[in-house]
């Protein structure tokens, strides 16, 4: 496990804030047409559309907290849907709590 990569991934307000509306889809986001919200994700032109950026841009964040562990993608028909991982952000809690 990368600290340094999941301390970079956390010090973005923007990312902070997906990682929290991601914490309870359900209340964040409406219903999709494909994929459930909670057993496949939320959209990433959903959360796009609710942090007020455009698609290059979520992507990028997407792509520093996939890259971090922080969050799971995966392809539903054409979309991609975006959940927390919480293994992985309790053993990065646990990583983080034993270096400082």
């Amino acid at each position: 496990m990368d600290i340094a990569t999941i301390l970079r991934a956390l010090a973005n307000e923007r990312r902070l804030q997906i990682l929290d509306w991601l914490r309870d889809p359900c209340a964040h986001f409406p219903p999709q047409l494909d994929g459930d919200l909670v057993e496949d994700g939320v959209c990433g032109a959903l959360i796009a559309d609710k942090l007020g950026v455009s698609a290059p841009t979520l992507s990028e964040h997407m792509r520093v907290l996939v890259a971090a562990g922080l969050v799971r993608a995966k392809r539903v028909k054409g979309w991609t849907m975006y959940r927390r991982d919480e293994e992985r952000i309790a053993a990065a809690r646990r990583a983080i709590q034993e270096r400082i």
